[in-house]
């Protein structure tokens, strides 16, 4: 499973975006996240082997989440289901 890495310069968190590459409301979470200039990872779950997407469906589970993108998880606890850009700002203190 191959995630992309964007830079930016607040790294205060370990901050995991799963996306569908079709979907508006995660292509605007992954513009707010670079406007923001916070670093994450993504992948573009639409994208991935069968395998794997079965892996980010339990992962997503495991940490309380519905099957909905986009699905934000920071600092590993933190979930944020869609494009929430009042969560996302509290969750990293932007």
């Amino acid at each position: 499973m191959q995630f992309s890495k964007v830079t930016g310069e607040k790294k205060h968190h370990k901050v995991v975006l799963y996306a569908l590459s079709t979907c508006v409301w995660c292509k605007m979470t992954k513009q707010f996240l670079k406007d923001n200039e916070v670093e994450f990872e993504y992948i573009d779950v639409d994208l991935c082997e069968e395998e794997d997407k079965q892996k980010i469906r339990e992962h997503i589970q495991s940490k309380g989440g519905p099957l909905s993108y986009s699905t934000t998880i920071v600092d590993d606890n933190v979930v944020i289901t869609g494009f929430r850009k009042d969560l996302l700002k509290e969750a990293l203190g932007i």
